[in-house]
């Protein structure tokens, strides 16, 4: 019996095709819905599909974690910069249109849990519970970042069993009200602790709670969701742990971003991290390339050459497989890279802050960089890799800026090259949960609280501490920045902000030009200069971006589909003028 659960998440993985069967079941092999979810195994085994589901957002070449720093205030994309280029039918590079697509995909496989949980009997109504609500949470994820990424789109709420050619548009905030609904029913049954790496605690499903309450503007409510975790079984770490305690280069923070240390028991800070090991079998990983993290973040300066023409550090050295092979695709800017660690008090270099601390980047500077040439037989030997030799300085764009090489790295074992191999990965941990209910404080103008909240996290990482008179949604967005690059949705809690901003008619907003004046917008014009003049240009690439790109579009092959039906494109992309009013219930 063991065999054919472990078959079946082999054997069944979720192809969502962009044709008329986006949402169709699409069974690759016999074993089907109907005779795997027939004991408590079969339903574990489905919610194993989705644990390992979760591995999307941080996996993979240009995963969906990717994008979203790509289009932000702190990066663009390496070679896919221009939004006019991104449209409903083409996004050859970033999960523009897949995250849509595949998103829908994961929510099936919850759907199928929550359809047929009581297909059969169960001995204890605790485990079916459990088991629905892990599910619930699974499905509210994946709502929660389509929702914050898309706007209104087609609610499934239900095992789909036949195609479905009549979809509707529903409201954003009709959907958000119904996951608060699934949740605050999940919370109950969920266990404080799970029994599994992967498993859904009551601390996870508070903090997606928080932000369901704070995208739907509850803010004491989302105090509350936020201070019920933060006074939970978590502390945020403030000693050095795990595999690297004992070095005495490293830091907290490197300790804090270890695969290993992620999962572990004396980690306190983790409410909910993927899992994937380098050591498990091959049929557990996501895919065999890992992380990729150090390929998605890093830069290509294996590509430097020195004063013979040739790689001074290629990526096939002893150097690459712990610098990686960087391919630059999050082209951060300087912003990203300086002005968010420089204060009145302190420029970048100077900061006492352990986030920016030089044992955790490699700097690449004005003309030399952290990284030494290595090429036996070079006449540079020993020395830092530097732009003298660059034949044209634009090409420096993608072979040369500094990163956070602590937040990044991550060994390869298993691939050829050194792209960031598998390893566990944060979902959520509790210094989120803080600027979260800063960010209620926020909102509520209770700005004393908020700046506390702040400066638990501050503090931790030994950064100056801030008044309740500088906090401010861009500040609480920066701090983010600070502490949760490469692990949150940077776009997605963007543009839930702009909504709130907007909902409540604050600096100019409302909701019915929001595709015309928003938040993240203006966001992204002060601090990504690479719009501005001179403009980022890489390739055929000049950045450029609109307000309507807040929201993403939907794709178009998914619309045309629907042929009984409405799905409508988001304000600004073709196709929007046959738009209507979207449902404002639950279908």
């Amino acid at each position: 019996m063991k065999l054919k659960y472990i078959l079946f998440l082999v054997l069944v993985p979720i192809i969502v095709s962009c044709s008329k069967n986006w949402l169709e079941p699409n069974p690759l092999s016999f074993y089907t819905p109907s005779n795997v979810y027939v004991d408590q195994a079969g339903f574990e085994a489905g919610l194993t599909t989705c644990k390992k589901e979760m591995n999307a957002e941080n996996h993979g070449d240009l995963c969906f974690i990717v994008g979203e720093n790509c289009y932000s205030d702190l990066a663009v994309e390496l070679r896919e910069s221009d939004w006019n280029k991104l449209t409903p039918s083409s996004s050859p590079r970033q999960a523009i249109l897949k995250l849509f697509t595949n998103g829908y995909g994961y929510i099936k496989n919850a759907n199928t849990i929550i359809t047929r949980i009581d297909d059969i009997t169960w001995d204890d109504q605790s485990v079916r519970n459990r088991i629905l609500s892990e599910a619930l949470w699974f499905r509210a994820y994946w709502y929660y970042r389509l929702v914050n990424t898309y706007g209104d789109i087609p609610w499934v709420g239900e095992e789909l069993k036949e195609a479905k050619l009549d979809y509707f548009s529903t409201k954003r905030e009709v959907i958000l009200a119904k996951l608060q609904q699934d949740l605050e029913y999940a919370q109950e049954w969920l266990p404080v602790k799970a029994a599994n790496l992967g498993g859904v605690t009551k601390g996870a499903n508070s903090h997606l709670l928080t932000k369901i309450y704070l995208a739907l503007g509850h803010f004491d409510q989302a105090i509350t969701s936020a201070s019920a975790v933060i006074n939970g079984p978590y502390a945020l770490m403030t000693s050095r742990f795990g595999v690297d305690a004992s070095n005495s280069y490293h830091n907290l923070m490197w300790d804090l971003h270890r695969w290993q240390n992620k999962n572990a028991s004396e980690n306190t800070e983790t409410i909910y991290a993927t899992v994937d090991r380098p050591d498990a079998a091959p049929g557990t990983w996501f895919n065999n390339v890992g992380t990729a993290s150090m390929r998605n973040y890093g830069p290509s300066y294996w590509k430097v050459m020195d004063a013979t023409g040739n790689r001074a550090t290629n990526w096939d050295t002893a150097a690459g497989d712990s610098l990686g092979i960087g391919n630059g695709d999050v082209r951060t800017n300087w912003f990203f890279r300086y002005g968010l660690w420089q204060d009145e008090q302190y420029q970048w270099d100077e900061t006492p802050d352990m986030r920016r601390a030089k044992t955790n980047w490699i700097e690449m500077g004005e003309m030399t960089s952290d990284i030494i040439t290595v090429r036996e037989g070079s006449p540079n030997f020993g020395q830092p890799l530097t732009k003298k030799y660059y034949k044209n300085l634009a090409d420096t764009t993608d072979t040369w800026f500094s990163w956070p090489y602590y937040k990044v790295y991550v060994p390869t074992p298993n691939y050829a090259q050194p792209w960031g191999g598998q390893g566990d990965w944060y979902i959520f941990r509790l210094a989120e949960t803080y600027l979260l209910r800063a960010e209620a404080y926020f909102w509520k103008g209770e700005l004393g609280l908020a700046a506390d909240d702040i400066n638990k996290v501050r503090a931790r990482a030994n950064a100056p501490l801030i008044t309740a008179a500088e906090v401010t949604l861009d500040y609480i967005f920066d701090e983010r920045a600070r502490e949760l690059f490469t692990e949150e949705p940077r776009h997605t809690e963007m543009v839930r902000a702009s909504f709130i901003y907007a909902k409540l008619g604050k600096g100019g907003y409302s909701v019915e030009t929001i595709s015309e004046n928003n938040w993240y917008y203006d966001k992204v014009m002060r601090d990504n200069k690479f719009f501005s003049a001179p403009k980022y240009t890489f390739w055929d690439n000049t950045a450029t971006v609109h307000p309507y790109n807040m929201l993403w579009p939907i794709p178009q092959n998914v619309i045309t589909a629907n042929t009984l039906g409405r799905i409508n494109q988001n304000i600004g992309y073709e196709g929007a003028q046959l738009n209507e009013p979207p449902l404002d219930v639950i279908p």
